[in-house]
């Protein structure tokens, strides 16, 4: 697997803040836990998403998904990193993941803890999902 390469100090500060703004859209009134999710897609544009639970939780949808969603949706399905904005720093869930692994096998994930000054963590895509799941064309 390749080694993404090395986000541009700009691009790193545009993406952490627009996570950041769009944890604050997040509807979470069940489980109380906020996301916001920003995509930097290869033509530099940033695509956010935050998480919408619904009552019936098993129709609620993640802020990854939703970024990527919407930015599949608009054309774009390359993508050079994604940042999370989470209390706690949290993962990608282990769907959101290989929704990710779709479009781009070894993307690099900010984690950006809010709750300590937003702190960022760099992990790979493949790292998270080291084997991944291939449908393989016959």
């Amino acid at each position: 697997m390749s080694t993404p390469k090395p986000l541009d100090p700009h691009d790193r500060e545009r993406l952490i803040a627009a996570a950041l703004a769009a944890r604050q859209s997040a509807y979470a009134p069940y489980s109380k836990f906020s996301v916001g999710a920003a995509l930097l897609t290869a033509d530099g544009s940033i695509v956010t998403g935050a998480n919408v639970e619904n009552a019936s939780y098993g129709l609620t949808t993640c802020a990854e998904r939703v970024a990527v969603h919407t930015a599949v949706a608009g054309g774009r399905r390359t993508f050079q990193a994604i940042g999370l904005a989470t209390s706690g720093g949290c993962a990608p869930c282990g769907a959101c993941r290989q929704v990710l692994s779709e479009f781009c096998e070894d993307l690099l994930i900010l984690l950006i803890e809010t709750d300590h000054d937003n702190a960022v963590v760099d992990v790979t895509l493949a790292q998270l999902l080291p084997y991944r799941f291939r449908l393989e064309a016959e």
